[in-house]
């Protein structure tokens, strides 16, 4: 009997690496000469994250803070999905940062095409929030994997349980 090989594609965030790198943008843009005196902010709330500061340069600029500190930390920029910047009490902006968690449906959808169209012999089959690919080459399966990766889906994705039956 054939073994059957198979892998998943998913896309998870550490939040605990997260929470590093707010701690990380939180000290230094409070040492900072840009910042001194002023009310800006990074926190997560319900596995979001939520910027606020005075004006919308000071917002950007500790976004970019934010980014580098996340991209040392190994999270992928792709996993942010930015809400528009809106007026808050105070006369300060804020702006909603969603953490993408899980692969979307659609985006999905476009990733099983995408693996079909390869034309090679496996199959792939979304479960929940996870694309599950199998075939019995394991070579095959590390083509998939090498495409997938030359290809922007605009999602953050890793690929884990790697196993044989």
């Amino acid at each position: 009997m054939a073994k059957e090989n198979s892998f998943d594609i998913v896309s998870k965030t550490d939040y605990a690496e997260v929470d590093n790198a707010i701690n990380q943008t939180t000290k230094e843009v409070s040492q900072r000469f840009d910042f001194k005196g002023s009310k800006a902010s990074v926190e997560l709330q319900d596995k979001d994250l939520l910027l606020a500061a005075e004006d919308e340069t000071k917002l950007r600029n500790m976004n970019d803070i934010l980014q580098s500190k996340l991209v040392k930390r190994g999270i992928s920029l792709k996993a942010l999905d930015y809400q528009k910047i809106e007026p808050a009490a105070g006369s300060t902006v804020r702006q909603v940062v969603k953490i993408q968690q899980g692969i979307p449906i659609e985006k999905a959808k476009e990733v099983v095409k995408f693996i079909k169209d390869a034309k090679l012999k496996v199959q792939a089959s979304i479960q929940g929030e996870t694309v599950r690919v199998s075939g019995k080459d394991r070579d095959t399966l590390q083509d998939v994997i090498a495409k997938l990766k030359a290809t922007d889906f605009g999602i953050d994705m890793q690929f884990d349980n790697f196993r044989s039956n």
